[in-house]
């Protein structure tokens, strides 16, 4: 399966994705288009962080777009390979920092930079097919090693049934976008948490 950058300087271009079989759920097209379609006016200079990258279509979309640099994080080998594969195939690698980690875990070690705007992407399902919840974890563990800048955004794409139960009370979801199954959460930090 191939994966084609819908716009800014990579566009038309081609990504590699992963191989059959692999748990791994690319974000749909129409999904990034809409997402980076509200993204536009903010992307130009901002600092990305792209979790859950799988195959890195969004963070790539986001240097196509002129995101001054997009940080990649995976748990994944396989996926964090194909991440590297596809930047170094679109000359982006200069703009572009692709690391193993857990985003389920404590993030501290990514507070070095602060982000414009973070976007995660988590399984909906694990191997076995059975339904995760990861939204809330993977926000709260943001929040907790402040990694948004003041004015900052984060975008969950995630399954329209997932619970967000125990969401940490600093975040305001200010818009939710809705696709099929799937939505996109748009939060941002409280006033006061800043």
């Amino acid at each position: 399966m191939s994966i084609r950058v819908m716009s800014g300087a990579a566009r038309g271009r081609w990504l590699r994705a992963t191989p059959e079989g692999y748990e791994v759920r690319p974000i749909l097209n129409r999904i990034r288009k809409s997402l980076f379609d509200i993204l536009r006016p903010r992307i130009r200079e901002a600092l990305f962080l792209d979790l859950y990258a799988g195959t890195g279509a969004v963070g790539i979309e986001a240097l196509s777009e002129g995101a001054r640099k997009v940080v990649f994080v995976d748990e994944n080998p396989s996926s964090i390979k194909m991440v590297e594969k596809n930047v170094q195939a679109l000359n982006f690698s200069d703009r572009a920092e692709i690391l193993l980690g857990d985003a389920t875990k404590s993030l501290v070690w990514l507070a070095r930079e602060k982000f414009d705007i973070i976007f995660l992407g988590p399984p909906y399902k694990d191997a076995q097919k059975k339904p995760l919840t990861l939204s809330a974890k993977t926000l709260n563990r943001i929040v907790e090693a402040g990694l948004l800048k003041p004015g900052g955004m984060v975008v969950a794409q995630r399954f329209i049934k997932e619970p967000l139960e125990g969401l940490d009370p600093r975040w305001d979801r200010y818009r939710e976008n809705k696709y099929g199954d799937s939505v996109l959460s748009f939060f941002r930090l409280k006033e006061a948490s800043l």
